[in-house]
């Protein structure tokens, strides 16, 4: 993606979004269609009682919206990076996790007295506001303005050159 705009190529840096984008969801497909099928032999692998696999089966899905949000995150931060949006990112993230993620995990774990499944929860939120404001900033990108943009020509530039 960076290389289709260090070229000018905005349709070829769009496409690679879309590339990228496509190659998460059958990663998040595959992965989190395994787990989500495999989740009472997930609590096998732990323990052969059958409290431990029943709750671990029940957090399963959980894990599977973490797989799908992590697979479309890593896609669109990679996307960030190569735009030259690093501070974005680190906004998103910050935003994600310590303004939403942690305090919702202290509120249904803790206060709401959910134990594991409320921590996870939290987490979750603030992996599906992560994806969301990525997906929102990546949406709304002027990708003929990118390659106009001459500082952006540069700071990409020296990213591959010093990758």
């Amino acid at each position: 993606m960076a290389n289709e705009l260090g070229a000018g190529n905005a349709d070829g840096a769009r496409s690679a979004v879309r590339v990228v984008l496509s190659m998460a969801a059958l990663d998040a497909v595959i992965v989190g269609g395994t787990l989500l099928a495999a989740r009472r032999l997930v609590g096998l692998a732990y323990s052969s009682e059958e409290e431990v696999v029943s709750s671990v089966a029940a957090m399963v899905p959980l894990v599977c919206i973490t797989v799908v949000t992590d697979c479309v995150q890593g896609a669109l931060s990679g996307v960030a990076r190569g735009c030259g949006w690093q501070h974005l990112g680190a906004y998103v993230n910050l935003g994600s996790f310590y303004l939403l993620g942690i305090p919702m995990a202290i509120l249904l774990g803790f206060v709401l007295r959910m134990g594991a499944r409320g921590l996870w929860l939290g987490v979750v939120c603030g992996s599906l506001s992560q994806s969301a404001l990525l997906s929102a900033i990546n949406f709304f990108t002027d990708w003929p303005k990118m390659v106009r943009s001459p500082s952006l020509r540069q700071q990409t530039s020296c990213a591959l050159v010093h990758s």
